[in-house]
């Protein structure tokens, strides 16, 4: 079977999480012409990449020519990441599903355009990643679980089998979900939860963990 050619790549953003995908680049082998972003000024370099322009010199370049990486960071509140992705969609562009070749992967698994998929992750069988999500550094992802478009499981978070996570949710650094559990759509998780139970859409969820301290009375 032959394999697909791999276009060039443009990666949308020159902050944080461009910094990170760039990287990631890097290591899987892609080519990328350079970046585009509203706050840098052409022909600047930012982490070894080239500063072709600003948003609107995408039109530079063929839709047939090259694809995208997303590289504008995700958090709660801010949705330039998922209109930008509309935009240039709506002008014929694709958007590449990367994936960091450190993570476990198990061959069953859908991972829709747009994702990424960060350093030491680990998806097991069943697991369906949706458009645009970002599965970040060391998350843990277990059997048949959902994720959503537009969502961000921030670094590692745990996910136990069966939980459905649905369109536009965030959840926080090492945040877990128990099994079967069911997270709302537009929903955030805060940092360092622990989610025991179905939470409905479009709230804030905190419930830290339960520490238990023995002291040595003697």
């Amino acid at each position: 079977m032959n394999k697909v050619k791999r276009k060039p790549i443009i990666v949308l953003g020159a902050g944080g999480h461009a910094k990170v995908l760039i990287e990631l680049l890097r290591v899987a082998r892609y080519k990328v012409l350079g970046l585009l972003d509203i706050n840098k000024t052409k022909g600047d370099v930012f982490c070894g990449t080239l500063v072709l322009g600003s948003d609107k010199d995408i039109s530079n370049f063929s839709p047939e020519d090259v694809d995208l990486v997303n590289g504008l960071g995700s958090f709660p509140g801010y949705e330039t990441r998922f209109k930008v992705a509309k935009i240039f969609r709506d002008k014929g562009y694709n958007f590449v599903s990367v994936i960091h070749p450190s993570s476990t992967i198990a061959s069953d698994v859908t991972i829709e355009e747009g994702a990424q998929i960060m350093a030491a992750c680990i998806l097991q069988p069943g697991v369906k990643v949706g458009l645009d999500s970002i599965i970040n550094t060391g998350t843990i992802v277990d059997h048949d679980c959902i994720v959503g478009k537009n969502c961000h499981l921030a670094p590692g978070v745990t996910l136990s089998g069966g939980v459905h996570i649905h369109d536009g949710v965030h959840i926080g650094p090492g945040s877990s979900v128990i099994q079967n559990k069911m997270i709302g759509a537009g929903t955030i998780i805060a940092a360092a939860s622990v989610v025991y139970h179905d939470v409905p859409e479009n709230v804030t969820y905190i419930q830290l963990r339960q520490e238990t301290l023995t002291q040595n009375r003697s």
